[in-house]
């Protein structure tokens, strides 16, 4: 009896129909992991991490200099975790336009135009597309041979 492997299921892709749907090819969304995994990674080693001690560090301080009181059951420990997840969160958020030009910088297109994130800015309340905007290959010849197909009525 050999034992053979079971084939690997073969991933398809939403409906065009679904929310999810987005005809990113899988080279493209090899890329888009690879480069959200590599934003995650630095923004904490880069922005989280120091931003995160920097601030317990400097809130210990405070409270051994006797700037800040301490509190009587727990000591100092509140108030410097809470400027440890202050200081995490703001890491993360100061590392967002660096990982935003990474995108901008591989070709893939910026996460709120992608339809990855809700748009903000002067663009707010008037996006065009709610899904994403990515086209393969495959639907960029099927659109095509659809307008080779229909006769455009002359505006003559």
């Amino acid at each position: 009896m050999s034992a053979d492997p079971a084939p690997a299921p073969e991933k398809k892709p939403c409906a065009q129909t679904s929310m999810m749907y987005c005809p990113l090819s899988y080279s493209q969304r090899e890329d888009f992991a690879k480069l959200m995994k590599e934003c995650k990674e630095e923004s904490f080693w880069y922005r989280a991490l120091p931003f995160s001690l920097g601030g317990m560090l400097v809130t210990q301080g405070l409270v051994y200099k006797g700037y800040l009181t301490a509190n009587k059951r727990f000591g100092s420990l509140p108030k410097v975790a809470l400027a440890g997840v202050l200081g995490f969160i703001l890491g993360k958020i100061s590392y967002a336009r660096t990982c935003q030009r990474k995108f901008e910088n591989s070709g893939i297109q910026p996460m709120s135009e992608g339809g990855f994130l809700p748009p903000f800015g002067p663009q707010f309340g008037n996006h065009p597309h709610k899904h994403c905007k990515h086209t393969c290959e495959d639907c960029k010849t099927k659109s095509d041979q659809n307008q080779k197909q229909s006769p455009q009525p002359s505006a003559s």
